[in-house]
């Protein structure tokens, strides 16, 4: 049985708690790091990056434009990561490692269903 690829959505977090100095942006970094080069290591990692926070959000059929996606900071999407699992609680139990849980932030876990061309 072949890994499934997960998308996880990094909500909250830094976005959503209070500035904190440059030392401890260091050791969060750090942590980040850690965790992703560990998810790396055991071959779950596929790709990923941090987003801006400015966006744009079109929407509706009058393709009305907005400024930002969200509407509350515990709702912004700060990155994301595609990781490979066996399955959903295997893709769950990985992102328990997240330091974005230590800011109030959350994981969105959702299976990427693969398009048929």
């Amino acid at each position: 049985m072949s890994d499934t690829t997960y998308l996880y959505l990094f909500r909250g977090g830094d976005a959503a708690s209070p500035p904190r100095s440059p030392e401890e942006m260091q050791r969060s970094m750090q942590k980040w790091s850690s965790w992703i080069e560990d998810l790396a290591k055991g071959g779950h990692m596929r790709g990923g990056d941090p987003l801006e926070p400015a966006g744009k959000l079109v929407s509706g059929k009058s393709k009305i434009v907005t400024d930002g996606p969200f509407a509350e900071p515990k709702d912004v999407v700060g990155g994301y990561l595609l990781v490979a699992a066996r399955d959903l609680a295997h893709a769950t139990e990985l992102s328990r490692g997240c330091p974005i849980f230590e800011v109030g932030g959350a994981v969105e876990v959702r299976v990427i269903r693969p398009m048929k061309a």
